[in-house]
């Protein structure tokens, strides 16, 4: 008789399985992923080896960084236009400093400090003057790009003895045949440790549930008792703190350090953001999806390089068809839940 109802329990609870829709967008992405590997592999050769790997985790760990803190911000409903400018006068800042004589650990902190701050500007304008984040952070991100501007309209460089430029020393992990070898840097640690730390405090913390609950209502979340007030303070103070260390990222890897570097770039991170699941009106996604939409992005770059006959100017035609995609795709799963509630 046990084992009967036993069955019975068992089927009944496998009839009520729906699948998760929440992480259907995310699924997407890993196979568009999967597929551009695939793709890259059989028209060009040479793309599922350890030094592709390598150069796309090198070359877009900055990005990578950014999106971590576009995914706080964007599953709170929210966004942030400035981390673009902040990683120019971030980066300006740093490298003028850096060439003044100032120790490498006291720049690389001031870095970071200096995105704190516009983080911490953007979450107060929005919290406490009720500025609409667009306003708030576009407003940020002119101040930044205008200081950026003062401090300097000529490419500064990093001297090639700075220790800063060390976080872009190559450590090969793997020694593979020919050029084939598993090569990361400190600068891709960094960002590798992020993203673990990210997924703890979204997955395992108070804080990481009010940023969840938020998302989904910030009505409700108030209703509940949780912290809304420091919370989008905070999540803004992280996108800027990231941004910061983007900078540092960045500027370690190209030496160089101008105005005009990060224009676009927030547009970027939010659209790895949107292509790795996380829903644009908040309250769903996944920071590992944002790592896999900044890899996709780094790929197609590279299959493009690849090909040869595609203008760099179809990047951004392609990546905006892409997003468009990702965000039906959104609405999609949006409208299906809606109507399973």
């Amino acid at each position: 008789m046990t084992t009967i109802v036993e069955q019975t329990s068992e089927v009944t609870r496998l009839a009520k399985f729906k699948p998760n829709l929440d992480s259907l967008p995310t699924l997407a992405a890993v196979v568009i992923f999967v597929g551009m590997l695939a793709y890259g592999e059989l028209a060009y050769g040479g793309i599922l080896q350890f030094s592709t790997l390598s150069n796309l985790l090198i070359n877009n760990a900055y990005l990578i960084v950014l999106a971590i803190g576009l995914t706080f911000v964007i599953l709170t409903g929210g966004i942030d236009l400035s981390v673009g400018a902040v990683i120019a006068v971030s980066s300006l800042v740093g490298v003028m400093l850096s060439s003044a004589g100032l120790p490498a650990i006291l720049v690389i902190v001031l870095m970071v400090g200096i995105g704190s701050l516009f983080g911490l500007a953007s979450g107060i304008l929005i919290h406490y003057f009720r500025v609409q984040p667009f306003i708030a952070t576009l407003a940020m991100m002119f101040l930044a790009r205008g200081l950026a501007s003062m401090l300097s309209t000529e490419p500064q460089r990093l001297a090639d003895d700075s220790p800063i430029r060390g976080l872009s020393t190559e450590i090969k992990i793997i020694d593979g045949p020919k050029i084939n070898d598993l090569v990361v840097t400190p600068a891709v640690v960094i960002a590798v440790v992020l993203v673990g730390v990210a997924f703890f405090i979204l997955h395992r913390t108070r804080f990481g549930r009010t940023v969840y609950a938020m998302g989904g209502s910030e009505q409700s979340a108030l209703l509940m008792g949780l912290p809304v007030a420091r919370t989008k303070i905070m999540i803004y103070v992280i996108s800027g703190t990231l941004a910061g260390i983007a900078a540092v990222l960045y500027t370690s890897k190209l030496g160089i350090a101008q105005n005009i570097t990060g224009v676009g770039w927030e547009l970027d991170a939010i659209a790895a953001v949107i292509i790795g699941g996380t829903l644009l009106t908040g309250g769903g996604g996944f920071v590992l999806g944002s790592v896999i939409g900044a890899l996709v992005l780094g790929l197609m770059n590279v299959l493009i390089t690849r090909d040869g006959s595609i203008p760099p100017e179809a990047t951004t035609i392609i990546t905006g068809g892409i997003l468009l995609v990702f965000v039906l795709l959104q609405r999609a799963v949006t409208s299906r839940k809606r109507r399973t509630q």
